[in-house]
């Protein structure tokens, strides 16, 4: 006689070597999205002659993909598994790689930006490392196990640009073509990491187990209309700085090297503080944490406008992680009070192909952007939005106590 596999199997176990492997795998996997950060405008500049505007679009590509990628991911990993979506996800990586190298070596920047959209794709399973960590852990792992896989996501910020650094020059003077190719590499050694992790699948729920109240009436409530709107602002902004910053520092007459260092800095500053960011948002409060973010945002816009030494372009892609961190984050948490437990894949996916759709098209703008009105446009454009935002939050919570005071 079989027994029915258990809603949530629990094994703390199997959750910690699942979590390291998962971990390790985003150490690399999660090292293309830096690669193509790094270098993908570079890229671009190279091998268009004359619009150099569309400079930026294989990272818009790569954006885009990420965001057609959500639901399938969570379609493919809800009716395979995640180790078989996670694999799947590795080898479209290595397809990815390949190709942008072959792209690279025969100068097709179209190719080029479809190879990043692979990558993209892929990476949206990349994506869902820190939801498998939790799978099977207890409610006292869960932290630990998504701490582990963020800790991998600090060390892709370093694997890629240092990537970036040693292989650059591999097949001078052809730039980067080399760098791909170590791309689908890091791919691979993700693929093999991949196939030992063992998370069993949960039990299909038919539409009507499932349940859940209409998603419009969901995305009218003012606090998921607020807290979409931040995230979408603080990825978005972040985005349209980060993209346009390789470029503007290579103009400044500052090595690819810095750039590709600068990318570095701003990972970590990305990833490194999720450590502790759950635990100021319980102390103080999700909108403030928004808020701060907001704030690290222009923060990072008034350095760039300062001056354009090292020392600035470096100082503001720090502040840019760090106020994509706090407001990014501190919306995510705010958008976890939107919905029910049956509502949640539903709500999740359609917030990722918002905010991804809307990060796509600032990455875009991004070149555009600099090519025609400066480095100093770019950053101007944040504090407009900053101000929307804070706005937003300043109502939201005067609304939220009123209501409280006349129930």
């Amino acid at each position: 006689m079989t027994t029915a596999q258990p809603e949530h199997f629990v094994d703390d176990r199997l959750a910690k070597r699942n979590a390291v492997l998962l971990a390790l795998a985003q150490a690399l996997g999660g090292a293309s999205a830096s690669i193509v950060i790094a270098t993908g405008p570079l890229v671009g500049y190279m091998m268009l002659d004359e619009d150099k505007s569309l400079a930026t679009l294989p990272v818009s590509a790569m954006v885009l993909g990420t965001a057609f990628g959500t639901i399938p991911a969570g379609m493919i990993m809800r009716r395979f598994g995640r180790r078989a979506g996670f694999t799947g996800a590795a080898i479209l990586g290595i397809l990815s790689g390949l190709l942008a190298s072959f792209a690279v070596f025969r100068d097709q920047f179209l190719l080029f930006s479809l190879a990043c959209s692979m990558g993209g794709f892929a990476g949206a399973f990349v994506q869902q490392y820190r939801f498998a960590a939790a799978d099977t852990a207890s409610d006292a792992f869960k932290p630990k196990a998504i701490s582990w896989v963020l800790a991998g996501g600090v060390l892709a910020g370093v694997v890629g640009p240092q990537t970036v650094i040693a292989t650059k020059d591999m097949f001078a003077p052809i730039m980067f073509a080399g760098t791909y190719l170590a791309q689908a590499g890091l791919a691979l050694m993700s693929l093999f990491l991949l196939a030992f992790i063992r998370i069993p699948k949960p039990p299909v729920q038919s539409r009507k187990q499932s349940g859940g109240r209409p998603l419009r009436t969901i995305m009218m409530q003012p606090r998921f209309i607020v807290a979409a709107a931040c995230g979408i602002c603080s990825y978005a902004l972040m985005s349209l700085v980060m993209t346009a910053t390789p470029l503007a520092m290579i103009a400044c007459g500052l090595s690819e090297t810095d750039a590709a260092l600068g990318i570095q800095w701003h990972v970590l500053a990305m990833f490194g503080p999720s450590f502790f960011t759950g635990s100021l948002i319980a102390r103080f409060g999700k909108e403030r944490i928004v808020s701060i973010g907001l704030t690290l945002l222009a923060g990072c816009s008034i350095v760039a406008l300062m001056g354009i030494e090292l020392a600035h372009f470096w100082t503001a892609l720090v502040l840019l992680g760090l106020g994509w961190n706090f407001g990014f984050i501190g919306a995510t948490a705010m958008l976890t009070d939107t919905y029910r437990p049956e509502e949640r894949n539903m709500v999740q996916a359609v917030n990722d192909f918002l905010v991804f759709g809307f990060v796509a098209a600032a990455s875009f703008s991004s070149g555009a952007l600099l090519n025609a009105f400066g480095w100093g446009t770019v950053n101007v454009l944040v504090f407009p939005f900053v101000v929307l935002c804070i706005g937003l939050l300043v109502w939201l919570v005067q609304a939220e106590r009123k209501a409280v005071t006349t129930a």
